[in-house]
């Protein structure tokens, strides 16, 4: 049974093939078509050979890009293959193909005839057009999702610095994707009394449960502050707070930095204190034009473990001095081919360079070193900065 179905003759392989077959003369006339084609169009075969061209087949758009691309390409390389074009059926409905022609030739290297070979392509296109819709749908709900998480991370960080009197303030945000809440935070509120709460955090993760614990932070450390301003009781209640939050997974927490600013009784500056629970060091940038880290160590991970410790570090700002808060998306920036990070050593010599210098301008140079990194710069970073204007009083 298998060797008689193997032998098929030429002219019924012809005819019955999977594909359209059609011979034209040089002039497009229509010398021989197979019966595949002729089912596809529902046309007779009497009526086209001799008296149809191939151009007369196809619809008034296929016509003529035949007629601009399709035929001169062909006459010029003797082949063509693969081209999308649209026939024309008896009833008026289109059919698609991917056509593929080759000019024969006789002995002495004249052309003789064409010969096309025509696949039905209305799955292709369905897949295609099914392709399409799914992309643009794709697309309609990454923009979606960008500006959910825009709005998200924008209500998760303050809109404006409130201005401090006696003091300049600046902070800036960068955003290291579009698609991604991000977990740094950062405030600055004033406390009774004339004092002043300010902090700087960086939650652990990102997207959903990353802006969950980015707000209870944000709240909580706000909150406690109006309890007890003291630092260190401040991310005691922070840690208690997230202790209390359950994940499946891993727990949820963040470095922070709380200090509290007080003015000085004289007037001349302000005096602060600052407690770190695992976040870099804060940087003081000295009107002498001096600069160093301001640690606070042994503050460790808020959230992680229910008695965490927390340590403190007390400075005065005086005229002419900035501190700047930062998180660590900017010392572990990348700055060249071999992966190598900005580091701590690098941003100290940075401030050095910097000083003396005001928050705005701060954090303006440090948003340009930000923008310099371009791609090594893979997450959120955030800068929160205040000085102490020369002279003020």
């Amino acid at each position: 049974m298998l060797s008689a179905l193997l032998e098929d003759s030429v002219e019924d392989l012809y005819e019955n093939a999977p594909c359209g077959y059609l011979s034209t003369l040089m002039d497009g006339r229509i010398a021989k078509i197979n019966g595949t084609l002729l089912r596809w169009l529902g046309h007779r075969r009497e009526d086209l050979v001799g008296h149809r061209h191939f151009s007369d087949l196809l619809t008034i758009g296929g016509r003529l890009y035949h007629e601009t691309h399709f035929a001169p390409l062909l006459r010029m390389q003797g082949e063509i293959n693969g081209v999308a074009l649209e026939l024309k059926a008896a009833d008026g409905t289109r059919l698609p193909v991917l056509a593929t022609s080759t000019v024969k030739r006789g002995e002495d290297g004249e052309p003789l005839l064409i010969r096309t070979t025509l696949l039905d392509a209305r799955d292709r296109r369905a897949y295609e057009r099914e392709l399409l819709r799914a992309r643009q749908e794709a697309e309609h709900d990454r923009e979606r999702l960008q500006r959910l998480a825009t709005t998200l991370q924008r209500t998760l960080i303050p809109p404006a610095i409130e201005p401090v009197p006696g003091m300049e303030a600046a902070a800036h945000y960068h955003f290291a994707s579009s698609d991604e809440v991000g977990g740094d935070f950062y405030d600055l509120f004033p406390l009774a009394g004339g004092s002043w709460g300010f902090f700087m955090g960086d939650v652990r993760g990102k997207d959903a449960d990353a802006a969950v614990v980015t707000s209870l932070a944000r709240y909580t450390l706000r909150a406690a502050a109006v309890s007890d301003p003291e630092p260190g009781s401040v991310l005691a209640n922070l840690n208690t707070a997230l202790n209390q939050q359950v994940q499946e997974d891993e727990p949820p927490f963040c470095t922070v930095i709380f200090g509290l600013l007080a003015p000085e009784e004289n007037g001349l500056g302000f005096h602060a204190v600052l407690a770190g629970g695992g976040h870099p060091p804060a940087m003081l940038l000295r009107a002498d034009g001096s600069a160093d880290y301001l640690p606070t160590p042994g503050g460790q991970l808020v959230g992680v473990v229910p008695d965490a410790q927390f340590t403190t570090a007390t400075l005065d700002l005086r005229p002419g001095d900035t501190l700047l808060l930062y998180t660590d998306g900017l010392t572990e920036a990348r700055t060249g081919d071999a992966g190598e990070r900005y580091g701590d050593e690098a941003l100290l010599d940075f401030a050095r360079s910097l000083a003396p210098t005001s928050a705005p301008g701060a954090v303006g140079a440090v948003t340009a070193l930000l923008d310099s990194f371009g791609e090594g710069l893979d997450d959120d970073t955030a800068l929160l900065a205040m000085s102490v204007p020369p002279g003020e009083r």
